[in-house]
């Protein structure tokens, strides 16, 4: 027999909401993909805590469309389209350090500097915005956590931070003495991001020099531990933060992702081009949407073009770590604060076999 869409959707309609109605009826069920006895699709939640009630609802319906008939495996995720809400201020109980202020004229330092217990410094840039950058990112850092690696994520993005929502952490980090920042954990990975320091919507409106003091207490005031990488998500293009942190740091090497079409590629190539000049390796370069998955029918597609990147590695000679596709539910996992590397679905496998080959190129 084969499984259709409307039975599914059949069989979820009986799985009950805690606060009424059903899965269906609620309109909840995103991204689902029915492809030869594989059920993949999501329960998108209101906010993070929405979802975690939902975890019992999840359940039913893995059940409940797992016994139907013709269906061979079923792949569930919970995710959330809003973000958590946040905590009220809290007042500082008496004798606590003030929170540390970030964004400063950066500390002189002579010659570039290590960072105690983080064996490698890895970059992570693009030619441009709106490749994917970022998701790459936390993506990368939870398939490395996975692989056994202890991993730290840098959200270097200062204009424009997005680990916190990608990551789901909303809490700010708190600075017991003042100095030094103790970061989050989320999904196996220890992170820090500019963006849990500030409102959501405010906006950072600094100079050359503040930027780089911001990066520099990003790096050594942070409490990170004992790493066997720290990746950083770095702005798109090229400027201030590159140049402060592959002049001032000890840089293992960078990645660069790009999307296949060749304006993009146009771009990536300056990305590279900057590394290079900062004396950085370039350890590897991503395909980032290689291909479009269709929710619906589960087609792949090579809208921007088949193969560029993977090309442009060839002829610079440098390696090419992978492609990654174009899918609603990786938006989805992003969205709702659990990188789709952090559950079972099929679209964790790439950037896994990815971070595989990434530690075996670092040895």
């Amino acid at each position: 027999m084969t499984i259709t869409r409307d039975d599914i959707l059949k069989a979820l309609d009986s799985v009950a909401h805690p606060d009424g109605g059903t899965l269906v009826s609620r309109d909840l069920v995103r991204a689902l993909v029915v492809e030869e006895g594989i059920v993949r699709f999501v329960i998108e939640a209101e906010d993070p805590a929405a979802a975690r009630a939902l975890e019992g609802a999840r359940q039913q319906a893995e059940a409940a469309v797992g016994a139907l008939q013709g269906v061979a495996r079923v792949s569930v995720a919970l995710t959330a389209h809003g973000p958590a809400p946040k905590a009220p201020p809290r007042a500082a109980p008496s004798g606590e350090a003030p929170s540390l202020k970030i964004g400063r004229h950066p500390t002189p330092q002579q010659g570039k500097q290590d960072l105690p217990g983080i064996k490698r410094i890895i970059a992570i840039g693009s030619g441009k915005g709106g490749v994917g950058k970022s998701t790459v990112s936390s993506n990368l850092a939870v398939a490395l956590a996975r692989e056994g690696w202890k991993v730290g994520l840098l959200d270097a993005d200062i204009y424009g931070p997005s680990q916190p929502r990608m990551m789901g952490v909303s809490k700010r980090p708190a600075s017991p003495d003042g100095k030094m920042i103790i970061p989050l954990q989320a999904h196996g990975v220890t992170m820090i991001s500019i963006g849990l320091m500030l409102k959501e919507e405010e906006a950072v409106i600094w100079r050359g020099p503040m930027l780089m003091g911001a990066l520099q207490q990003l790096l050594t005031q942070v409490q990170w531990g004992e790493l066997d990488v720290l990746l950083i998500d770095m702005p798109p293009g090229t400027g201030d933060i590159h140049l402060t942190l592959c002049s001032k740091f000890n840089v293992a090497g960078a990645l660069v992702v790009s999307t296949p079409q060749d304006v993009a590629l146009l771009d990536a190539r300056k990305a590279l081009r900057a590394f290079q000049t900062l004396k950085t390796p370039v350890l590897g370069l991503i395909e980032n949407m290689s291909t479009f998955i269709c929710p619906k029918c589960g087609h792949e597609e090579h809208i921007f073009g088949e193969g560029g990147v993977r090309k442009e590695a060839d002829r610079l000679e440098l390696p090419f770590l992978g492609e990654l596709p174009l899918a609603v539910d990786v938006r989805l996992a992003g969205d709702g604060g659990v990188p789709v590397a952090a559950t079972d679905s099929p679209l964790a496998l790439p950037y896994r076999r990815m971070a595989r080959r990434l530690i075996e190129s670092c040895g």
